[in-house]
């Protein structure tokens, strides 16, 4: 198993660890409740440093990332970011991942964990007309995700950039803590604001120490189990539940980041989904009643036929009742579905996401 350089920084803090795509992670201090509402109320620092980045860099690198990429990075300008997802052939998912454009001929991909050396490998295949460099720099970067209302003023104390300017999905190379080259960027997968900090392996012990020791804050560490529970009340993709490479974009409601004009590989595909319809589409739901839906339950319709399933499931701690994520048939006669918990159908109600 690989550890983040603030494993032992973790276990000193008493977290319960656990492993995560091939990485022992923390994945709570506390109670998972506690660390979610603190987020979404104050300041929490989550050590994600599992995630992969890679550097595309050249004279092609930007037409080489529109043609691996679904949303359109002919829109993107030095020091922006953008959701996007990268697709088969077919148009089936193989990651999800967001794109820095460091400047005109390089960008920084940032890819999930589990994923790293698979988009690795699709990558490299694409590149033979493309001739760029790509860059896999996983093992050398660290990644803080500073999250919640509180993280401008705590970020604020240890920069002389200008924070309050930074729109969402931009970001700066600054000074932070006093380490130099630090990307700070306006991203997170919360919902609640805040910053990512990318800084290289041999200044982040220092950087998150210095992120404790603000006295004006109640600073806290959060655990990979507030970030999945706090991502689920945004009504956010997760790769491996909610997304995978048996389902495209469009089934999976991220349409509004797949640009079939910019004729990204398959987008042929796509195009032709979105002309003939789809049989399935990831919908959000509720629970009024008692009952918590985890990923793998089953959904039927009033007449009990199988139509669907979740692929990710919670009890949300700000709505205080069950929320989840799930596909079903995009063509059903009845607005009626039904969750079945211990041989119990419990009724569930379609709502759009982000659910608060």
């Amino acid at each position: 198993m690989k550890k983040t350089v603030l494993l032992d920084k973790h276990i000193k803090l008493g977290a319960k660890i656990v492993d995560f795509a091939g990485f022992k992670m923390p994945i709570s201090y506390s109670s998972v409740t506690e660390e979610h509402n603190h987020v979404r109320e104050n300041v929490g620092v989550f050590d994600v440093s599992h995630m992969g980045e890679f550097e595309i860099s050249g004279k092609n690198s930007t037409h080489f990332v529109q043609f691996m990429c679904s949303n359109d990075i002919m829109r993107l300008k030095p020091g922006k970011a953008q959701y996007n997802c990268l697709v088969n052939d077919n148009g089936g998912i193989i990651d999800d991942l967001i794109v820095y454009k460091i400047d005109e001929e390089k960008y920084l991909l940032v890819v999930n964990a589990s994923n790293i050396e698979k988009d690795l490998n699709w990558i490299k295949s694409l590149n033979e007309n493309y001739n760029c460099s790509i860059n896999n720099i996983s093992d050398k970067i660290s990644l803080l995700a500073v999250q919640g209302p509180k993280a401008e003023t705590l970020c604020e104390s240890f920069t002389k950039e200008d924070l309050k300017s930074l729109s969402n999905y931009s970001f700066i190379l600054g000074t932070f803590a006093g380490i130099d080259n630090v990307i700070i960027s306006k991203t997170g997968y919360t919902g609640s604001g805040g910053f990512e900090l990318y800084v290289s392996n041999d200044n982040v012990e220092h950087i998150w120490n210095e992120l404790f020791s603000v006295g004006n804050l109640e600073v806290k560490p959060i655990g990979l189990a507030a970030r999945d529970t706090l991502r689920l009340e945004m009504g956010y993709c997760l790769y491996g539940n909610d997304i995978n490479e048996s389902v495209t974009p469009i089934e999976a409601n991220l349409g509004w980041i797949t640009k079939v004009e910019t004729n990204f590989i398959g987008s042929k595909s796509i195009k032709k989904q979105i002309e003939n319809g789809i049989k399935k589409k990831l919908v959000g739901f509720v629970i009024n009643d008692k009952g918590i839906p985890r990923k793998g339950y089953e959904i039927f319709d009033k007449s009990e036929n199988l139509i669907g399933e979740v692929t990710s499931g919670t009890f949300s701690p700000v709505l205080k009742k069950g929320i989840g994520l799930a596909y079903i048939e995009k063509n059903i006669s009845s607005k009626e579905i039904y969750l079945k918990i211990r041989n119990n159908l419990i009724k569930l109600e379609v709502v759009k996401t982000p659910f608060i």
